[in-house]
């Protein structure tokens, strides 16, 4: 009876598996040698400071809290604290932009530059890119809106 034929490219490619077993295995032990034993809790504590940064140091038991009201804290929009002139005041600005299509546009406020959101709900008469026009805001979900919109002449 013959033998098996083996083939040398199946010889290499074993002799392939074989060395990659033993390299996989040296690195290991290696892995287990090179190993820190026993990391202590307090090596593996981060901390985070009052600016928000990671360290490794505790903060300071002695160091006075500053404590935060929570009306002061702000959630959502960042013109939330713009300077708001009353909702009943009549403010006066320029159309930058405005698309006649999806109904909404932006106003830039000539008295302190603030750019307010308009929509064509808010619109008295209807307005176009450049018109000087007259308006009152009112706080929406993600700023100031522009309502009452009308063109001045």
């Amino acid at each position: 009876m013959a033998r098996p034929q083996e083939t040398f490219n199946k010889k290499e490619l074993e002799k392939k598996r074989l060395q990659k077993r033993k390299e996989k295995e040296q690195r290991k032990e290696e892995r287990k040698a090179n190993a820190k034993e026993g990391s202590s809790l307090e090596d593996m504590m981060a901390y985070v400071d009052e600016n928000g940064n990671i360290t490794s140091t505790p903060p300071d038991p002695t160091r006075k809290k500053t404590t935060i009201k929570t009306e002061d804290i702000v959630i959502g929009s960042s013109n939330f604290g713009s300077v708001n002139q009353g909702s009943g005041a009549v403010r006066t600005g320029k159309v930058t932009f405005f698309n006649t299509s999806k109904g909404f546009g932006f106003i830039k406020d000539s008295s302190n530059g603030e750019s307010i959101f308009v929509h064509s709900n808010g619109l008295m008469s209807p307005i176009k890119e450049n018109d000087t026009v007259s308006f009152e805001t009112e706080r929406g979900f993600k700023g100031l809106n522009a309502i009452k919109v009308k063109v001045v002449k």
